[in-house]
């Protein structure tokens, strides 16, 4: 086919990317129309113009600093990419191959690229090291939450500890300092005196185990359990119903233990579980009325349940009832902190079990529930 022949120049005119040649001193000889379609310039405008004045400022630098000077090397130069500025002063991306044509004396006769428009391309590259860059920013993100997160940790054990030494300490002098002085006393207002600074001493032990196991779980720790199915159960519950009856003077509670089978549990938990709401029934049931506290095992499960008469709890309160900081009507002297069933609730999760409640005009009954192990 001759350079000559119609076809030969469509072929050329018309390729699928742009062509241009450059004479040994860089300035345009031969332009097709694809260039001049996609650049939007005309050819008079181009011939015989430096091709590097049809670049953006940075390409211009680039490609006189670095690519002619490449070519003029090696005869050659694949795939680099160069931005041309269009007619309309906007840049377009495209990716050229440049080589050389040379006489048999080696005399540089012309330069040849070959460009194609790279807009996609180019797009394609800014989004792969876009996403690189938010994958490396995460990952050291991930990283600093990690090492901030074992800082938090050891915080949160360092707070928790602190506050249960600073809070039990002083209180376990207070509790000795009574027992040593209900030896001495001989009169019964005394004594009154005495068992009235020790139940304050429980009740403030009570307020300061909810606040630590409070802050165990909001901090991270959550409700820490020691499991032991050896260990027989109903000497735990017993003792936790003997401290209520020493702490609440002329309030009936009576038990009804029915346990036959091991049940894997940690008894202390299951102790505090049973003493708030104890707390809770002895705050807001009937005065005149019994407290009955039933547990039994039976069909692989183990239940135990607190009931109190009394009026009913309204619905409004019945939803937030296990809220933390949420206190109930009660009497002045009588209020808390609000976290005695929270926390109930949550050594019940921490079981594997469930805390609910039943309340009408009868009276109220929460029911701890279990399986065996």
């Amino acid at each position: 086919m001759r350079a000559s022949d119609p076809q030969f120049k469509d072929m050329i005119d018309n390729a699928p990317c742009g062509y241009v040649t450059l004479q040994p001193n860089g300035r345009i000889e031969y332009v097709n129309l694809t260039f001049l379609e996609w650049s939007g310039h005309t050819a008079p405008q181009m011939i015989g113009k430096r091709f590097s004045d049809f670049l953006t400022m940075p390409g211009r630098i680039y490609y006189e600093t670095h690519i002619a000077p490449l070519v003029r090397m090696q005869g050659s130069f694949d795939e680099f990419a160069i931005d041309v500025l269009t007619a309309a002063g906007t840049p377009l991306q495209m990716i050229a191959n440049a080589n050389e044509r040379r006489d048999p004396e080696g005399r540089l006769l012309l330069i040849r690229l070959a460009l194609i428009k790279a807009t996609d391309r180019r797009r394609y590259e800014h989004e792969l090291l876009a996403a690189r860059e938010l994958a490396i920013g995460a990952e050291k993100a991930t990283q600093e939450l990690l090492r901030l997160e074992h800082e938090t940790s050891e915080l949160r054990e360092q707070f928790i500890a602190v506050l249960g030494h600073d809070l039990r300490n002083p209180l376990a002098s207070i509790s000795a300092g009574a027992r040593i002085l209900d030896r001495t006393v001989h009169s019964e207002k005394e004594h009154q005196i005495i068992a009235m600074m020790q139940t304050t001493v429980m009740r403030m032990a009570s307020m300061i185990d909810n606040v630590l196991d409070f802050a165990r779980g909001r901090l991270g720790g959550g409700i820490t359990l020691e499991r032991d199915a050896r260990a027989p159960l109903e000497p735990a519950l017993a003792q936790v119903v003997d401290e209520l009856r020493l702490a609440s003077p002329g309030r009936v509670i009576e038990t009804e233990f029915v346990i036959h089978e091991p049940v894997n549990c940690d008894r202390i938990r299951i102790g505090q579980l049973l003493s708030n709401l104890l707390g809770n029934a002895v705050t807001h049931g009937a005065t005149d009325k019994p407290i009955i506290v039933h547990a039994e095992t039976r069909k692989g499960s183990f239940e135990l349940w607190v009931a109190n008469a009394g009026e009913a709890i309204p619905e409004t309160v019945m939803e937030k009832l296990f809220e933390p900081f949420f206190r109930g009507k009660a009497r002045a002297s009588k209020q808390g902190l609000g976290l005695g069933l929270y926390i109930a609730s949550q050594i019940a999760k921490a079981h594997g079990g469930a805390l609910t409640v039943a309340s009408n005009s009868a009276g109220t009954r929460f029911t701890f529930s279990m399986p065996l192990s």
